[in-house]
């Protein structure tokens, strides 16, 4: 049709890329691309549109009122484009993925649909669990990729950013010194509880364990009922408890790097995890 305006895939995939991950770096990283060239592709798709979608200044990358009607359209724009590929393309690939429970931090939704969003036609299955039973099915071939805690015995993997933990519990919990600490555990494997008693054995405190399994959220609720003292990652404290560390002189707990471990070589998956890892940075930033 005369006077109808084409887009380019690539400068629509470089804008939704810019809107979610809110950075230009990320989405350059996310894209196996540059900055440059990110910007390049973003300023001739406004040019085609004839409108600004992205308001960038020194420290802040957003939507332009325009941008952000545009960006549902421009998701299904590639959805679509994805779509009538698929037909063109191999048999669809799946990609099964492993999370360490609390490093997401409740924003996996949002990882999951980035992933999606970036290709379409990947079957993703995801499993959240220890850091240990993660590893474990990932060398098993399992799993085709992980992103969990560093352990101590392999030095292998991307490290995606850092977990710092803390020691929590309710502002009224009391602990008698002639008693042996209450404590809550997650499992009896998981790499937090093995951490947390090794530093209380080497500091010569006593403890008992008051709570153990159920996963994160159980020992929150077990902290919040003021039933015993967590360590926890702070990006999952529970609400309305504090870090009780000093007031109860116990030991510090190192910080551990989160990695991302996979063994994916074809290009399609690649890529997959590169719009994984950029959105994970993103979204978890090494910070308590």
């Amino acid at each position: 049709m005369v006077g109808m305006k084409t887009l380019d895939v690539e400068a629509v995939q470089a804008f939704v890329m810019v809107a979610e991950l809110q950075s230009f770096t990320r989405a350059a990283e996310a894209l196996g691309s540059t900055q440059a060239a990110v910007s390049m592709k973003l300023k001739r798709l406004e040019e085609r549109l004839g409108e600004k979608l992205i308001e960038r200044t020194p420290r802040l990358v957003r939507l332009s009122a325009r941008g952000a009607s545009f960006l549902c359209a421009a998701r299904e724009f590639l959805a679509a484009h994805e779509r009538a590929m698929v037909d063109f393309s191999t048999a669809p690939r799946r990609l099964t993925l492993g999370f360490l429970d609390y490093t997401t931090g409740g924003g996996l939704p949002k990882l999951l649909a980035l992933l999606h969003a970036h290709d379409p036609s990947l079957i993703i299955e995801a499993r959240i669990d220890s850091s240990r039973i993660l590893l474990d099915a990932f060398d098993r071939g399992v799993l085709d990729a992980v992103i969990v805690r560093r352990e101590d015995d392999r030095r292998d993997g991307e490290v995606l950013t850092q977990m710092h933990y803390g020691w929590f519990a309710v502002p009224s919990f009391v602990w008698r010194k002639e008693e042996p600490l209450r404590l809550a555990f997650c499992a009896p494997a998981c790499s937090e509880r093995l951490a947390a008693i090794k530093a209380l054995d080497a500091a010569g405190i006593a403890w008992t364990e008051a709570f153990i399994g159920g996963g994160t959220e159980a020992v929150a609720a077990a902290v919040s009922a003021g039933l015993a003292v967590a360590a926890l990652a702070y990006s999952v404290a529970p609400y309305g408890a504090v870090e009780v560390g000093d007031r109860l002189k116990l030991p510090r707990l190192r910080t551990s790097d989160i990695v991302l471990h996979s063994t994916l070589t074809d290009a399609r998956s690649r890529a997959a995890l590169r719009t994984l890892a950029s959105a994970f940075r993103e979204h978890r930033s090494p910070a308590r």
